[in-house]
Formats: structure tokens, C-alpha cells, sequence
């Protein structure tokens, strides 16, 4: 399994342990991490911090022409919101755990010109349906339904 990959499904097991929702993200550049994060919803009341907008936040300020060198990785296909950061940023490439549970944004990425990789990893998909199945009232509230 790919090194960032793993280390973004560290951070959805993170979320979790905290008793949060588990997706993780990443961010890479130059072969290293420079932002990662997790799914915050829950632990901090957070109506915006996803595991991409986390990785976003703790990669802090950078210059455009980093952020259009970077990819992301992320444990869960991305939202709307999340799909928006990974286009006003110009990240040109995402790595996608899985989105049998969630199909995001794929589609709007793919337009853009944003190179989607999509790798179906058994560990993402048993985390979610695991999450899902155990706490259909939070993954609800978050997804609309």
C-alpha cells in the first residue's frame, strides 16, 4: 500500500479514536507530508472541518505554485466542500481511498482537470461501512440525508 495512503488511514483511525468520524487526509509534496489531518465534526463541533479541510489547515500558508505541485490523499471520495478547496487551491492530483460508501465531487474534479486516482482500499471501505452501519444518526446529519 502506498506510504500516504497509509498515513492518511492513520489519521481516519485517529478521528476515530477520538470518537469521531473516520476519514483522514494528506497532503504531499516534493515525496512528503505537508498538511494532514482528520475529520474533526464531532470533537470540535466543527461544521467544516473534514479530513481534507484539516490537512488543508495544518498545511498552513503556502505559495500557489506549492499547492499546484501537491497531492492529496484522502481515505473518503470528497465532498463538495472539500472538492472546492482541492480546485481554488489548483492540488492537480487525488488519491481516493474509496467512495463505495460516498461518491463525492469525482465528477467536478475530473472536469477540472484534476487527476483522480481512485484505489478501492479494503482498510478505507470496512472503516466507513463500520462507522456507518454503528452510527447512522452522525453520518447522516453530516451527508444531508
Amino acid at each position: 500500500m502506498d506510504e500516504f495512503l497509509e498515513a492518511a488511514i492513520e489519521e481516519a483511525k485517529k478521528g476515530l479514536s477520538e470518537g469521531g468520524i473516520p476519514i483522514g487526509s494528506v497532503i504531499t509534496y516534493k515525496g512528503k507530508i505537508i498538511g494532514r489531518g482528520h475529520n474533526k465534526r464531532i470533537q470540535n463541533g466543527s461544521v467544516v472541518l473534514h479530513g481534507e479541510m484539516d490537512a488543508f489547515e495544518n498545511a498552513g500558508r503556502q505559495p500557489a505554485n506549492v499547492y499546484k505541485a501537491c497531492t492529496l490523499y484522502t481515505t473518503l471520495s470528497p465532498c463538495s466542500m472539500c472538492s472546492g478547496a482541492i480546485l481554488l487551491y489548483g492540488i492537480p492530483k487525488v488519491v481516493i481511498g474509496e467512495n463505495k460508501t460516498f461518491l463525492g465531487d469525482e465528477a467536478l474534479l475530473k472536469s477540472r482537470g484534476v487527476t483522480v486516482e481512485v484505489v478501492s482500499n479494503k482498510v478505507c471501505i470496512d472503516l466507513m461501512e463500520s462507522f456507518i452501519s454503528k452510527n447512522p444518526e452522525l453520518w447522516n446529519e453530516d451527508i444531508g440525508e
